[in-house]
Order: C-alpha cells, then sequence, then structure tokens
C-alpha cells in the first residue's frame, strides 16, 4: 500500500509534495500509530521528499531571518552556491527542469538577495544533499519511517536531487552515488528503496540495477500504444529489456509519461521506444477519447515543458470503454513486477473536469476526492468488480509464482503466460478488437 503524502500539510501548494514537517503525520489525517497500525495489516509504502522541503518550512524560515547564522544555511541551494564564479547562459541553458523557466526564485536572505533554487515551483525550496544538516535532516525521516512500520520509501523527484555546475543537474553520476548512499542507510534501517524517475528508458534500466525497486513508467503508454494502435511490437521488446524488480503501473498520481517512451531529449541519437508519429498519435487518440479534457489538462495547462505527461485518467484515455480498460488491466497484471493500481484507476474514475477548472492544475484532472457514497456506488460497477477479480486472481493463483513468457501467436494476438508445474494463468489478447480469454489452471 502507497499511501501518497500525509505529512503536514497534505494539501499544500504541491499536494503534500512540499512538506512544511516531513517528520508530522497531519493531524487532519491521523499519527504516526495510524500509519504503524496500517503497516501491521499491509507492506506500506511511504514518500520521502528529497529534493525540497515548503518555503513555509521552519528551517527556511529560520534561514530567512537569520541568514549564516542560521544552523540551517547550508542546507538550501542558491545559483551562487552551485556556480560559485558564476554561470554562463550556455550553463544555464543546459539544466534541466520540467517546468517553463529557469529553477530559481528571488529571496532576502539575512538582509541579502539572493536566487534560491526551486526545481518545480517557488514554494518548494531544493535542498543541498551534500550538507551535514540536510544527511541529518533525511536520516531523521528515514529513522521515522522505520519507527513507524514502513516497508518502503519512494524517493521523490530523486532525479534533481544533486546540482553539479556545468552538468544538466538531472541523474548525472553525482546523483547515483547520492541514490548510493541514501539506499545503504535506509538498508541499515531495513527499509527497501523505490525510485521515481521519468526519463529515456535506459536510465531506467540503469537505475534498476541499483536499487529495490523502479517504476516501470514505460508500460502505461506502451500499453495505451498496443490497443489504440493494435501493435504489440514496441511492447514486445520492452518485456525484453525491462527491470525486473519493477512496480508495474498503469496511471500514478501524476500523468501518463510520454518522456519514458521518447528519444533522449539530450542525445536524440538514442531512440525511444516509440518513434515520433507513434507518439503524435498516441497523445492525439488520448485527447480524442477523452472528448479533449485530456488536452486542457496537458502541456501548459499543467505547467510542463512540451509534452512531458499527458494528464488523463487511464479509463478516459481508452475511452471509457469497459471491456479495452480491463483488457490494459490485465496485461499489467500480467506484466512481471510488483502491480500498483492507483485509487482513481481502481474505480474506473472519469477525468474531473471540474476540479482542473477550479485548481487550474493538470494533474487534478486524475485527482478526484471521492466521497464515501462515491466509493460505493463505484464498488458496485461491473467493471470495477472484475477489475478486483483480476487483482484476486494475480494475487492468489500460484502460476504466478513461476515463469513468465509472451508470445504473438498471430498477428495482432499478444500472450502473457505464467507457467508454474502443472498450473498456468494465460492471457491472450486481442488488441485491435480489445477482447481478452483467460485460460487459467
Amino acid at each position: 500500500m502507497h499511501l501518497l503524502p500525509f505529512f503536514e500539510p497534505f494539501d499544500g501548494a504541491d499536494a503534500g509534495f512540499d512538506p512544511v514537517d516531513h517528520l508530522t503525520v497531519d493531524p487532519r489525517l491521523g499519527t504516526w500509530d495510524d500509519v504503524a497500525a496500517l503497516a501491521e495489516r499491509f507492506d506500506v509504502t511511504a514518500d520521502v521528499i528529497v529534493n525540497h522541503v515548503s518555503a513555509d518550512s521552519p528551517q527556511f524560515a529560520d534561514v530567512l531571518e537569520r541568514g549564516a547564522a542560521s544552523p540551517h544555511d547550508g542546507m538550501f541551494l542558491t545559483l551562487g552556491g552551485v556556480f560559485g564564479g558564476g554561470a554562463t547562459e550556455a550553463d544555464l541553458l543546459r539544466i534541466y527542469r520540467p517546468r517553463p523557466g529557469l529553477p530559481f526564485t528571488p529571496v532576502t536572505v539575512g538582509g541579502e538577495r539572493r536566487l534560491a533554487w526551486t526545481t518545480f515551483t517557488p514554494a518548494q525550496m531544493d535542498l543541498d544533499v551534500a550538507d551535514p544538516a540536510t544527511t541529518a535532516y533525511h536520516d531523521a525521516i528515514l529513522d521515522r519511517m522505520a519507527a513507524s512500520g514502513v516497508r518502503m520509501l519512494r524517493l521523490d523527484a530523486v532525479g534533481y536531487a544533486v546540482k553539479t555546475a556545468g552538468t544538466s543537474c538531472f541523474m548525472t553520476p553525482e546523483t547515483f552515488a547520492f541514490i548510493d548512499s541514501l539506499t545503504e542507510r535506509a538498508h541499515a534501517r531495513g527499509l527497501e528503496v523505490l525510485v521515481e524517475i521519468h526519463s529515456h528508458y535506459a536510465l531506467q534500466v540503469e537505475v534498476g540495477d541499483r536499487v529495490d525497486r523502479v517504476y516501470d513508467f514505460a508500460l502505461p503508454p506502451l500499453v495505451l500504444h498496443a490497443l489504440i494502435a493494435a501493435d504489440a511490437a514496441p511492447l514486445r521488446r520492452w518485456l525484453e529489456i525491462r527491470p525486473a524488480n519493477a512496480i508495474t503501473v498503469l496511471d500514478t498520481h501524476d500523468g501518463i509519461g510520454v518522456i519514458d517512451v521518447a528519444a533522449d531529449g539530450a542525445s536524440p541519437e538514442l531512440a525511444g521506444l516509440l518513434d515520433t508519429h507513434q507518439i503524435d498519435a498516441l497523445v492525439e487518440a488520448i485527447h480524442a477519447n477523452s472528448g479533449g479534457a485530456s488536452r486542457l489538462a496537458t502541456g501548459a495547462a499543467a505547467s510542463n515543458v512540451d509534452l512531458y505527461q499527458v494528464n488523463c485518467t487511464y479509463y478516459d484515455a481508452l475511452g471509457r470503454d469497459n471491456l479495452r480498460y480491463l483488457l490494459a488491466r490485465a496485461l499489467q497484471l500480467f506484466v512481471p513486477g510488483i502491480p500498483q493500481i492507483y485509487y482513481v484507476g481502481l474505480l474506473a474514475g472519469e477525468n474531473d473536469v471540474e476540479r482542473l477548472e477550479r485548481t487550474g492544475v493538470g494533474r487534478d484532472i486524475n485527482r478526484h476526492a471521492y466521497s464515501e457514497a462515491e466509493v460505493a456506488a463505484a464498488l458496485e460497477r461491473p467493471v470495477v468488480q472484475c477489475l478486483l477479480d483480476l487483482i484476486r486472481l494475480r494475487n492468489e493463483h500460484p502460476a504466478f509464482d513461476g515463469s513468465f513468457t509472451h508470445a504473438e501467436p498471430e498477428p495482432g494476438v499478444l500472450e502473457l503466460a505464467w507457467r508454474a508445474g502443472p498450473r498456468q494463468a494465460v492471457l491472450r489478447a486481442r488488441l485491435a478488437e480489445g477482447t481478452y480469454e483467460l485460460d487459467c489452471s
């Protein structure tokens, strides 16, 4: 069970990913005792926001007031702190940021004007992960998680955590060294590590070799492409090279990642899992299937650079076609790894255009706040009941403890199979028709 950020406040400028106090559960949600109680029943995953804290955090407030006299002064990155000798125009343009503009916000620190490093928003102040005070801050979070029975840590936005002058400041060798260090410290506390990185697929494979778990963010667009274009080839290629220690997803609290199947933006000669024409066709199909709602929530509407993610529920991305949606979930559940199903996806949720219009945040289209009555009604829908049956099959059938194979016995038919001794679970997907058969024994 992955608990999305529950720290104080859980409803800040970035939906909890901007903690004022990472060591306190927002009292509107509960306490650490409640987290521990859940951990007695489930393997709990929780976020560690390693890259930044809220601009309203007590540490940053103290730095603003006291400047260099604050014990937290070294925790926060500035332009001058990274580029001590000054940054050239080329240096600044080299910095990778999934938002428009440069990642700096003017602040007054102890009476002096500085440019604070703010990768995501001016409300999220980036940390210097090499500073001893930041290391102590991160270790305190690890200690609190371990004491509360958390099993796995999701390292949020870790790809941006290390800033090195003259580089893109994204997934550099120094970033890998930081991930290795944090993973070692987590393991010392009995915690596993899950890394969240949206980037070229080769990087996902490389990261997967160094940590306990990595997200399979290529799977969502590849499954959509297979169903929309009736083309299993890119998905089958990915099945041959993907990390075996993956968390499989079709949807999360963010959008459907396009960057994860595209060519490398920094090195275009590194081809993606889909080519430009396939990506364009996929994105347009999602917009058409969603009645244009996803177009309203994507790109500039989500404050993203170019087309980083398409914001849409997975159910709407498939045109609310129940059978195709169940086929997509069956494919996810049959792909090797640990399946994770986002709460909106579990309930076959539709785009929340009203919330999007209210907040102006593109990702909010896929973050509907369900009432208890809405949850109860959704659980009665046949599509949701069938999805729950598929989940039970994945959890309980002994074939999934065996070996996995995939094949394309005829054009447009994809077969995913698990076998353990005499037991088998076989999924035959007819991509063009959007139908499937299960053969389980």
